[in-house]
């Protein structure tokens, strides 16, 4: 088997969780095979370079194997070399915090506490 169906093959290594979720990725235009757009039956082969956006996140894959059913995971892996780049660091969210030993807030502290809290987010 040298080629098979883009919609198929995504959902058979378990990039997507369903194949209707691979087919709709594919006429939304969030799948791409060696960078131009994809509809469900375009044919991948090994060697094809997939771009797949899945939720918020997009993976970049590298065809080696073409399968057709859906297989096990640790299978599945070996039928695609993952491409996609690290996510960029989280910075951590910045805390208000008070000296320790200066009482209650006042009145005006609070409200420069709320407008810094709305201001962050």
């Amino acid at each position: 088997m040298e080629s098979a169906r883009v919609d198929r093959w995504l959902w058979a290594v378990r990039v997507t969780k369903t194949r209707p979720d691979a087919a709709a990725a594919c006429r939304g235009g969030h799948v791409r095979v060696n960078n131009r757009p994809a509809k469900p039956a375009t044919p991948v082969s090994p060697g094809d370079v997939v771009s797949a956006r899945v939720g918020d996140r997009t993976r970049t894959v590298e065809v080696v194997r073409v399968i057709q059913k859906r297989v096990g995971a640790a299978d599945a892996v070996t039928c695609y070399l993952d491409r996609t780049p690290p996510p960029p660091p989280a910075a951590p969210a910045p805390v208000a915090a008070r000296d320790r030993g200066a009482g209650r807030p006042t009145k005006r502290d609070r409200r420069a506490l709320d407008k810094w809290r709305a201001q962050q987010g």
